[in-house]
């Protein structure tokens, strides 16, 4: 996938009015993804993203990952993106869903291994409305 691909996409499912929404929500959920997972998962992650996403994730990375449910994650969306905790759950899905779709299976469990199971449903695609 292309970048100018998956931030079509992210624009899509997250129903965002322009690419730069897109471009700014999408940075915003990778970077607190950065900090959830370990330095060796990131740099895996990093060299399947497409464009300088990848580049943008291994800035985000830590020494250690820190350890915290979703909620806390949606919490730190909401706070990069000023959404409203609902609201960073929806832009949660919509990036981590267009990144599910992005790289390989194997990545994709991979990352999802180092997560406790309810982050799976933000890989999942949220509908659109029509």
């Amino acid at each position: 996938m292309r970048y100018d691909e998956f931030l079509a996409r992210v624009r899509e499912l997250g129903e965002y009015r322009d690419r730069q929404e897109a471009e700014e929500v999408t940075t915003a959920v990778l970077e607190v993804l950065a900090s959830r997972i370990t330095p060796g998962e990131t740099e895996d992650l990093a060299a399947q993203l497409p464009g300088p996403l990848g580049d943008f994730l291994m800035e985000s990375s830590p020494e250690r990952p820190e350890t915290y449910g979703v909620e806390e994650f949606c919490r730190r969306v909401g706070e990069r993106t000023g959404s409203r905790p609902r609201t960073a759950e929806w832009d949660a899905s919509a990036v981590l869903s267009t990144t599910a779709g992005a790289v390989s299976g194997g990545e994709l469990n991979q990352v999802l291994s180092q997560l406790p199971s309810g982050y799976a449903a933000l890989f999942g695609k949220p509908e659109l409305s029509d």
